[in-house]
């Protein structure tokens, strides 16, 4: 069920419920067309969507949950049913940011729309400026252009070509830019992020959407170990800004990480009863990730984001995105819906009242 159909001409693509995003760009960078997908491409299209789908094009074409034309989804008693704004509006309107809770889709169609290169930089500053690039990133995002996308994080320098190699493995605060304007503004584009503060390292290049997609899949192995934790931000605080250079730095390793990811520009565009998600108020979604091999390494790693988490909690809202949430988080299911979390139960009880779908941030019918 990994089969994506484009039709240029309408602009649409039907992705199959068990492709990943790696497959969708596959087919629709053919045509030079994208939609929102997420950050690393052996993200399911699913559950990417289901929960949300924040990614690299979230500022010009909003959440992959924006981008459905309809979905077909097997419910509960075995129905197979058509979701759309149309037929069955409700069960659309819940799928659309309520994750796994009202069936199986086994298969999407999208709205496409043009996007078949981003210019990319990579820009590696000292960790002495990280107060410098958030504060920066916190005024900076508010009004940039949506052709623009960006999120600083705190990162272990892989061994890269363009990374001094006296400083393969050493933490650096990281600023992620893409530009999915016209190409010959791209250097342009990234000027402020030269600005800003000294680079160890920098990258900046023409990258076709699917290479920018999955630039960070070689960090996660299919079968690693991982753990999770998701903020989502309505004002980055000088507060706020003060808990990160206090915890991104102790980054155990290249696979662990904090992204700050921009939720704003096209996703503010509907309102937060539109759909599921619940907060289209919030102008970033924070996410502490640690990944590893070794099993031995599951306490130390794990009070790494634990403790990232907690100092970043009183500077944040009280849910957190949905693809985020770990085993732990399950007494956080109200709070992630928020105000929808009422018309969630009602659809959960129309398709699924004896909760056959439970394996999730569960919606109690």
């Amino acid at each position: 069920m990994r089969g994506v159909h484009v039709d240029p001409r309408a602009l649409t693509a039907r992705a199959g419920g068990g492709a990943t995003w790696g497959d969708y760009n596959y087919a629709t960078h053919a045509y030079g067309l994208a939609s929102t997908g997420g950050i690393v491409s052996t993200t399911g299209v699913g559950g990417l969507t289901l929960n949300g789908g924040i990614g690299y094009l979230t500022r010009g074409q909003g959440l992959s949950i924006d981008c459905p034309a309809s979905a077909e989804v097997v419910t509960a008693d075995g129905q197979v049913r058509t979701a759309s704004a149309e037929e069955n509006p409700d069960l659309f309107w819940a799928i659309r940011g309520g994750g796994g809770n009202f069936g199986v889709v086994t298969s999407f169609e999208f709205n496409v729309r043009p996007v078949k290169d981003a210019y990319v930089g990579l820009f590696f500053y000292e960790l002495e400026h990280a107060g410098d690039l958030l504060r920066f990133f916190r005024d900076w995002i508010r009004d940039a252009p949506r052709e623009y996308g960006a999120f600083p994080a705190f990162r272990v320098a892989p061994p890269l070509p363009f990374v001094p190699e006296d400083r393969h493995g050493d933490t650096f605060c990281v600023a992620i830019v893409h530009w999915t304007g016209p190409m010959d503004e791209g250097e342009k584009a990234m000027q402020p992020f030269r600005d800003l503060a000294p680079r160890v390292a920098e990258m900046c290049d023409v990258w076709p959407y699917p290479q920018l997609n999955g630039a960070f899949d070689g960090l996660f192995p299919k079968g690693i170990r991982s753990y999770w934790k998701g903020a989502y931000v309505m004002e980055l605080t000088d507060e706020a800004i003060e808990a990160h250079p206090a915890h991104g730095p102790h980054a155990p390793d290249a696979s662990s990480t904090m992204h700050l990811y921009p939720i704003n520009g096209a996703a503010h565009d509907l309102s937060p009863s539109d759909t599921a998600f619940a907060y289209r108020s919030a102008t970033y979604a924070a996410v502490i990730l640690s990944a590893w091999q070794d099993p031995a390494l599951d306490v130390e790693r794990r009070q790494w984001v634990r403790d990232y988490y907690d100092a970043i909690s009183p500077h944040s809202e009280r849910g957190g995105y949905l693809g985020f949430m770990a085993e732990d988080d399950a007494d956080k299911v109200e709070d992630n819906f928020a105000g929808n979390y009422p018309r969630l139960t009602e659809v959960k009880r129309a398709y699924d009242p004896g909760n056959l779908f439970r394996l999730n941030q569960n919606i109690v019918p």
